[in-house]
């Protein structure tokens, strides 16, 4: 993931080892020239090593917590969790990479080529399930807060425990598959084009969602308050107000990432577009600030969830005193 040198061409390759043992550089945290006058910012292995373990921390926390705590047992709960994992995938994929350099680096490592190249299509998978698979989920995360607001009295009939677990096999499923088939052909350009109309069409689905239930929710609201359901509507909304954070977060920290892959189809060879290419790094540090940033926007949202963490880290402690 962190790569030491730029590789002009790159496409849906979104680490490689290859190359950063090819034309190693140190990194630094500074901004560097180049000979087109392109900023260049550096980015130290060690920072993605220290952000890929407490992201990687964080969201095995909130997968512990969602299945010690009952209450958290519901499809909601069950999205979230595979959201976490999903982004657990980036942080181990990371953290697993940048070992693997910082350990060929002081030369207490030494490796294949073909060893090279097998672990880098195994952390590109990963990296692209973890796209796809975060980007479904929050699609789905937000159907389910729709379902909760407008549908509040059949919610439970709609959204069922078998239909939920459906929903995340399917998701992970497609995930995985389309990941491999992505890698296996990721030098034709159909790839990126598959990833940007899915990244838009998510983005699209989520804000007409969203949009949906801000401007419908007085009406409902008083649908509600008829049924004495008013805290019902309350943690509804209060759902909806942490998805809206989740997926402007989501925005962020992946859009950049995507428009690096607009600009591979739209402007290759363009001098802003080559300067704009060099801080690819950057891009994938924001990417392993989301997988960091969703735990604590779970925890702040939630009580039940943000108690269950405290009960969780305060035995652990214990246990460990």
């Amino acid at each position: 993931m962190p790569n030491g040198s730029y590789n002009p061409i790159l496409h849906v390759d979104f680490s490689s080892i290859n190359d950063y043992l090819e034309d190693n550089e140190t990194n630094s945290s500074m901004g560097e020239h180049n000979s087109l006058g392109c900023v260049q910012i550096l980015i130290p292995q060690q920072l993605f090593l220290a952000l890929g373990l407490i992201s990687l921390v964080e969201n095995i926390l909130v997968v512990m917590a969602i299945i010690k705590n009952r209450n958290l047992h519901s499809p909601m709960y069950y999205f979230i969790c595979c959201l976490a994992v999903s982004d657990m995938l980036v942080s181990v994929s990371n953290v697993v990479e940048t070992i693997f350099m910082l350990l060929h680096d002081n030369g207490l490592l030494v490796v294949h080529s073909e060893m090279l190249q097998q672990l880098d299509d195994i952390i590109d998978v990963m990296i692209c399930s973890s796209v796809l698979s975060s980007l479904s989920f929050l699609c789905t995360i937000a159907a389910d807060r729709y379902i909760t607001i407008f549908y509040a009295l059949r919610y439970h009939n709609i959204m069922t425990t078998q239909r939920a677990t459906a929903i995340i096999v399917v998701v992970w499923l497609a995930s995985i598959t389309s990941s491999i088939l992505f890698i296996v052909y990721h030098k034709d350009n159909a790839v990126i084009v598959c990833l940007v109309t899915f990244f838009c069409i998510t983005l699209v689905f989520n804000a007409v969602l969203y949009l949906h239930m801000f401007l419908l929710a007085h009406v409902h609201s008083r649908r509600i308050v008829a049924f004495n359901k008013n805290r019902r509507q309350s943690t509804s909304m209060k759902g909806a107000i942490t998805l809206t954070i989740l997926l402007g977060v989501f925005i962020v920290c992946w859009g950049p990432f995507f428009l690096h892959l607009i600009l591979i189809l739209t402007c290759p060879t363009s001098p802003f577009c080559n300067c704009y290419f060099r801080n690819f790094n950057l891009f994938l540090i924001l990417i392993i600030c989301n997988s960091l940033i969703d735990p604590l926007i779970y925890a702040y949202r939630s009580q039940e969830l943000r108690k269950t963490l405290q009960e969780f880290i305060l035995c652990s402690w214990c246990f460990g005193v």
